[in-house]
């Protein structure tokens, strides 16, 4: 079985599969540590396609192995892969990764960074770490980017996806167990009027 077969499983199983993976992009390779699944329309209240396909996220709709970049909070870019059958939206977001290569180049572009592990640690600066931008949306991954780990990793721990406004408890985020890289756990938490 291709790792695109793999891509093209259901999205929890494809989360999965994308821990461990290399990723290389301007420069720099991360190890992916943490992600979160975002299953298609209608089926999960806290995906970008829960309401259809917009000019926003339509490469969600597939096919597979492309990547979705967003803009949030009118400040961070966060990348996505898009995973599942073409037609059917699913994406897998990046949450976290170790630098493996390019370290300099990371740190130069995240200055605030103290440690090593803070680098990628969460969507925002890992996209920061790359130089990942708008211009990367619609990219195809599995040619020249991404790598898949030589053997399936070991000791993965799930929980609930972090910050979201829909569907809060589904164990749909998934890391590399222990790692120093991954993101704290944050329940969203409505503002109050």
């Amino acid at each position: 079985m291709s790792f695109f077969d793999v891509l093209t499983g259901p999205v929890d199983q494809a989360a999965r599969s994308l821990l461990g993976c290399h990723l290389t992009v301007n420069d720099v390779t991360i190890r992916i540590t943490e992600v979160e699944a975002y299953s298609g329309t209608g089926e999960d209240p806290a995906s970008h396609a829960h309401r259809g396909r917009t000019p926003r996220n339509t490469v969600m709709f597939g096919p597979a192995g492309y990547a979705y970049v967003y803009f949030t909070y009118g400040m961070h870019y966060c990348m996505n892969i898009v995973t599942g059958v073409e037609g059917v939206a699913s994406a897998v977001l990046l949450r976290a990764g170790s630098v493996v290569s390019g370290l300099d180049v990371a740190h130069a572009r995240r200055p605030a960074a103290r440690t090593d592990a803070e680098l990628a640690r969460g969507p925002a600066r890992l996209c920061s770490a790359l130089d990942i931008g708008r211009d990367f949306y619609g990219t195809y991954l599995l040619d020249d980017y991404l790598t898949p780990p030589p053997s399936p990793v070991a000791n993965i721990t799930t929980g609930p996806r972090v910050g979201v406004t829909g569907a809060l408890d589904v164990p749909w985020r998934f890391w590399l167990t222990g790692d120093p890289t991954v993101s704290e756990y944050r329940r969203h938490v409505p503002k109050r009027r």
